[in-house]
Parts: C-alpha cells; structure tokens; sequence
C-alpha cells in the first residue's frame, strides 16, 4: 500500500496562564506537545505529528482519516488549526538516525584504539557495510 506524502491534521491548541501552550490531535490519542509561544507549539506540533504518524506507518497501524475542522468543539480557551506535515523526510531523517551500540571488546585492543585516536563508531560502520556486501559462499 501506497504511503501518503503529506498528512494534515486539525490540532487544538490550549492556553491556560501559567503553562505551555498545549497541542493535542483529536484524531490520534496520545499525539500531544506544547511550546512557549504559537510559532514554538505549531513546530513542536509538525514534530509530534510526524513523528507519531511514522510510528504508526512503522507499526503498521491504520491511520484515521482526519476530522473537519468545523466538526471539532473547543473551549473559549482552545483554538483549532491545521497543521501539515511531509512525510518522505520524516521518514528518511528516521531511516537515516543513529542508533546507539554497546560493544566489548579487549581492553588491550581498547586502550591501543583509543591512543591511536581511532574513532569507533566509523570503524564499525566500515566493517559492518563490508561485511553485509561481502559475497556469501
């Protein structure tokens, strides 16, 4: 099935004295952030939303169709907005993340590594890549 480029969601956003601006997406429980000022919750919103939705493409959970915005009751505290999200670059900024590892190896092999400077992290990428292209007998 065919994934979407672009999703967009109504958010509701609420403001009490005190607090962050919160944002919440009615149509996906559990998607939900807040920022200091409008421009910092609409990001931290395109944030939250893209990252919820790739989950749920990860997970292969069915995505629900967003609600209208007319449909959606608020507070005289809350205010309804779209916000849009593109999806191939969450999706390559999530395929492209690193991951931390933990090795063990010899402390031996360790301390002569680490007198020579030799950084780990690109030594076993080097040799992880050869060794998925090697040929297989």
């Amino acid at each position: 099935m065919k994934r979407p480029n672009r999703y967009v969601y109504p958010a509701v956003l609420t403001y009490e004295d005190g607090y962050e601006i919160a944002v919440t997406f009615p149509d996906l429980p559990g998607c939900a952030t807040s920022g200091e000022t409008d421009a910092e919750a609409l990001a931290m919103g395109k944030e939250a939303l893209g990252l919820h939705l790739w989950g749920m493409e990860t997970d292969g959970e069915e995505i629900p169709t967003p609600s209208k915005i007319k449909d959606i009751e608020t507070d005289e505290n809350e205010v309804v907005t779209l916000i849009e999200v593109y999806m191939p670059s969450i999706r390559l900024a999530q395929e492209n993340r690193s991951v931390n590892r933990t090795v063990t190896l010899p402390a031996w092999l360790n301390a002569q590594a680490m007198e020579r400077g030799v950084n780990f992290s690109q030594v076993l990428q080097e040799a992880l890549k050869n060794e998925i292209n090697r040929p297989r007998m």
